[in-house]
């Protein structure tokens, strides 16, 4: 069992950065792959970067590569997302998820994040 906790949100100008941080209780998160989802008003939640258990493969959605970068310290059982050049189409509730390598489902989520970028 694996609990996220997200933190790192907030109301930024567009071109500025945020750091989001998930950290994860229990022993086993260097098990776990890890993502970053997001859901905007009115629109599905979608896959934004996600982080293979040892943190060697990654994986970034078209609308954020080169500009988000998704990391993890499996010594602090945390997964980070570094957004940067921030657009006001990145604005929505960002979540943390985790899922057992051996598993295709991710499990595990955050309470989600707030990130709200103003033009």
């Amino acid at each position: 069992q694996v609990q996220l906790v997200e933190s790192g949100g907030g109301l930024v100008q567009a071109g500025g950065s945020l750091r989001l941080s998930c950290a994860a209780s229990g022993r086993t998160f260097s098990s776990y792959a890890m993502g970053w989802f997001r859901q905007a008003p009115g629109k599905e939640r979608a896959s934004v970067a996600r982080i293979s258990a040892s943190g060697g493969s990654t994986y970034y959605a078209d609308s954020v590569k080169g500009r988000f970068t998704i990391s993890r310290d499996n010594a602090k059982n945390t997964v980070y997302l570094q957004m940067n050049s921030l657009k006001p189409e990145d604005t929505a509730v960002y979540y943390c998820a985790g899922r057992r390598s051996d598993s295709g489902t991710y499990a595990y989520w955050g309470q989600g994040t707030q990130v709200t970028v103003s033009s």
